[in-house]
């Protein structure tokens, strides 16, 4: 069973939350918190799969509190959960420790995959700030290391920042999963990133899904 925290200061989007995750067998809510300071008390007290967290609340909220949950808990999945829906609010978020970024204009089908994935150890980012890496350049030259990347490596980088496991980037690819592990490993090598946060951060930063 996930056992879930939610963080957020309106009762009415909590309840909501709640009510989607009601519907998924698998998960249920064990902790509420309005503020920072209650978020960081409750998981003093209780251990937790995932935190679904408002970047906007009373007290320490947004990037700081990220950072602060990250360090103490550095096993814990974060899924952001927001009215932003700014690129670079997202990277920030993915940089302090997140592991998914959902906005509040999602609907359900998309906040119970956001949170299977995540709580498994998936990155998860929503299809609207997708969309705008797609059309963003955050940084306008690429990296050098990019550079070195054959068309299939980067095609796999794409879609590992989209969330996608070698299962199913093999099938979308019609190639094999030894074949998909072998061209990801080299990536990794080529970049010198040693985990899948890292290759999310690196395409977050410059970019790599708008190819």
């Amino acid at each position: 069973m996930i056992n879930v925290l939610i963080a957020d200061d309106h009762v009415i989007m909590r309840n909501g939350v709640r009510q989607v995750c009601e519907t998924m067998s698998d998960v249920t809510v064990t902790g509420e918190a309005a503020s920072g300071e209650e978020v960081l008390k409750a998981l003093k007290h209780k251990k937790f799969d995932l935190l679904m967290l408002d970047l906007n609340m009373p007290g320490i909220s947004g990037i700081e509190l990220i950072e602060l949950i990250h360090l103490d808990y550095p096993k814990l999945p974060i899924l952001i959960f927001s009215m932003r829906h700014e690129l670079q609010v997202a990277q920030k978020a993915i940089q302090a420790g997140a592991t998914g970024f959902v906005t509040k204009g999602s609907g359900p089908n998309t906040l119970t995959s956001a949170i299977k994935m995540v709580a498994a150890g998936e990155r998860f980012l929503d299809a609207s700030i997708l969309d705008k890496m797609m059309f963003e350049k955050v940084i306008p030259n690429a990296p050098a290391q990019k550079q070195q990347l054959s068309e299939r490596e980067l095609q796999i980088l794409q879609l590992i920042a989209k969330g996608k496991s070698v299962n199913e980037i093999a099938t979308e690819l019609y190639i094999s999963n030894k074949t998909v592990s072998t061209h990801k490993s080299r990536l990794m090598q080529k970049m010198n990133i040693q985990s899948n946060a890292e290759l999310m951060i690196f395409a977050l930063e410059y970019g790599m899904t708008a190819q």
